[in-house]
């Protein structure tokens, strides 16, 4: 097979960077042609994503890219959830807010009064959490910009407009709206009515990742490329790029979130899952992706720009902290923006009878422990819920930096982990685009590639058992978690 190139633009919350991914003889390759950080302002009606400089930075990038390789197409991926509207002319009306404003205070409760969770999880599957588009859209209520409306566009399904100017949206990141057909894949429109949302926006059913656009516009100064979906979710990305090589694999993608979960044919819509507030999100070739989203290294994201230290630094700290550092619910609702991360994690801590971590180290290995031992609770939950036995659990992401967490995650769930790669979302987009142009074909020649591409490190689990089991049960008795009963959703 002759070498092939891609560019892949891939955004996270906390950056973005643009890729040149190339394929040849069964193998891929990704480097990184331009890196950038992802900031949000804060306006006087709240906190927004400033996606023309995103889309500046990654114009740049594409642009640098085309100079350096012969391109056979560019994707996108992002995060999930947020929005633009657009008006009947394509244009954006208003700059999308960020998910972790508040103004979605209060809009679960009234979702809930219009369509009972039980009814809106059986056709959607998906988790309760006030970041949903679903709730967004509720907080716009009333708004001209709702009102005007003809299309909604998530990220990933934006930026593929504006280099292309053809508009769709794609199945992976259209599922965590909490709109979609869990089961068909097509917008849930009678859920939507019941909703009082208007209907325009939702005229149209998402294609399918590995599809092409068009091409980009002349005036973006990159050629004439081919513009192709790929799993515009960056998680379905990185799950389409996870070196798994068994079906009772777990996959966590690591970064601002933590995403574990299990690969599935078909959602599955229990009210077992429902109560411990699973996902069924929409995944590469019509799988599910039956995980649950934790806080993630958010955490440690929020601690550092508190105590100014590099990552590095903090690292090493928690490398050298105390064993027996307090714990807490990486999940907690005061967790998920707050204005002083330490602070809020010495009060979880202090509420449930334990000293609070004193020292910047001792900070960050309490966020790690709890994150494993969230990890492991996630996943008794997924094999109870799905009846799939798993073996190994594949880490990707930026998380696979982390070799502490790495560590602690074997040790704490008892099984192997295989981490890497780093650069999996990215992989993923590129891997997408091969299908798209034929160069790939099935999910498994997808698969393919990405084992014969990866070397990831292992961290076996402790000989060992005591006292990973009392840590867990340590974890349980003081965030009052259990494996058996239905944990409340944020709200």
């Amino acid at each position: 097979m002759p070498e092939a190139a891609f560019a892949g633009i891939d955004l996270g919350a906390e950056s973005g960077r643009v890729v040149v991914g190339r394929l040849e003889g069964g193998r891929a390759s990704v480097e990184v042609i331009q890196r950038f950080a992802n900031r949000p302002v804060r306006l006087p009606d709240g906190v927004h994503w400033n996606l023309l400089s995103l889309f500046g930075e990654a114009l740049e990038g594409l642009r640098r890219a085309t100079q350096d390789a012969s391109l056979s197409g560019v994707g996108v991926d992002a995060w999930g959830v947020d929005y633009a509207l657009l008006d009947k002319s394509g244009r954006v009306l208003g700059l999308p807010f960020h998910y972790r404003d508040p103004r979605t205070a209060g809009m679960i409760a009234l979702a809930h009064s219009r369509v009972p969770r039980d009814e809106l999880y059986a056709a959607t599957g998906i988790q309760t959490m006030p970041i949903n588009t679903v709730f967004q859209l509720l907080a716009d209520e009333g708004s001209p910009a709702l009102a005007a409306a003809k299309r909604i566009a998530l990220v990933p399904d934006l930026f593929a407009f504006w280099l292309s100017g053809e508009f769709a949206n794609e199945s992976t990141v259209a599922s965590t709206t909490g709109l979609l057909d869990a089961r068909s894949g097509t917008w849930a429109r009678e859920l939507i009515d019941r909703l009082g949302l208007p209907a325009h926006p939702f005229a149209g059913d998402p294609l399918e990742p590995g599809t092409t656009l068009g091409r980009t516009l002349e005036h973006h100064g990159v050629g004439s490329l081919p513009v192709h979906t790929a799993g515009g979710h960056d998680t379905a990305s990185a799950f389409a790029a996870a070196p798994i090589r068994t079906p009772h694999a777990a996959i966590l993608s690591s970064g601002t979130w933590s995403l574990l979960g299990l690969e599935l044919e078909e959602a599955v819509l229990t009210p077992e899952a429902a109560g411990f507030n699973l996902t069924n999100e929409r995944g590469v070739e019509g799988t599910i992706r039956m995980l649950r989203n934790v806080m993630g290294l958010w955490l440690v994201q929020e601690c550092r720009r508190r105590f100014e230290l590099e990552y590095e630094e903090l690292h090493r700290l928690a490398e050298e902290a105390r064993d027996d550092v307090p714990l807490f619910d990486p999940d907690a609702d005061a967790l998920l923006a707050p204005e002083d991360m330490p602070a809020e994690i010495a009060r979880a801590c202090a509420a449930s009878g334990q000293a609070p971590p004193e020292t910047p180290g001792e900070f960050i290995r309490s966020v790690l422990v709890s994150l494993a031992c969230k990890y492991r609770l996630v996943l008794e939950r997924l094999t109870r819920v799905s009846g799939r036995r798993v073996d190994v659990v594949h880490v990707i992401g930026g998380g696979v930096r982390n070799t502490l967490l790495c560590r602690l995650t074997a040790d704490v769930v008892g099984l192997p982990v295989l981490a890497g790669p780093v650069e999996a979302t990215a992989l993923g987009n590129v891997l997408m685009q091969a299908r798209a142009t034929g160069e790939l074909g099935s999910l498994a020649d997808i698969r393919a590639v990405a084992a014969a591409s990866a070397d990831p490190a292992v961290f076996e689990p402790a000989d060992r058992r005591d006292g990973a089991e009392a840590l867990y049960a340590r974890f349980l008795e003081v965030t009052g978690l259990t494996v058996d009963e239905p944990e409340r959703a944020i709200a």
